[in-house]
């Protein structure tokens, strides 16, 4: 239960996120938000991690501030992973800006929805 409850928090905080930056879209399905949480939780659990771990260095070195960088790269994986459910506008340097500004807002309506949605511990 405590995983369909995470994937509709996140799907909740993709639409919001489609919603607030114009460089994120999604198709305008439930089907396509549900498919895309799952896939940005799979990415998140698994892909994250790893990454986080051989970026160790580089994050002590900016204080935290390349985990921007992890969250956004992790969108952009998604993006490419769920093929046409899911873009973000842009090439190269402005298509990570785009995942950067998306990223954060995910990560606060989440919190925010998180806050909301009560938690079965």
């Amino acid at each position: 239960m405590k995983i369909i409850i995470g994937i509709l928090v996140t799907a909740a905080a993709l639409w919001l996120t489609t919603e607030v930056v114009p460089g994120i879209h999604i198709e305008s399905s439930l089907i396509s938000f549900l498919i895309v949480a799952a896939v940005f939780g799979l990415v998140n659990a698994f892909v994250k991690p790893i990454v986080k771990l051989l970026s160790l260095p580089v994050t002590i070195l900016t204080l935290g501030l390349f985990l921007l960088v992890i969250n956004a790269l992790m969108l952009m994986l998604t993006a490419g992973l769920v093929g046409n459910a899911m873009s973000i506008a842009g090439e190269g340097i402005a298509k990570l800006g785009w995942a950067i500004v998306g990223s954060a807002v995910i990560s606060i309506a989440t919190m925010l929805i998180g806050w909301i949605v009560p938690d079965k511990d």
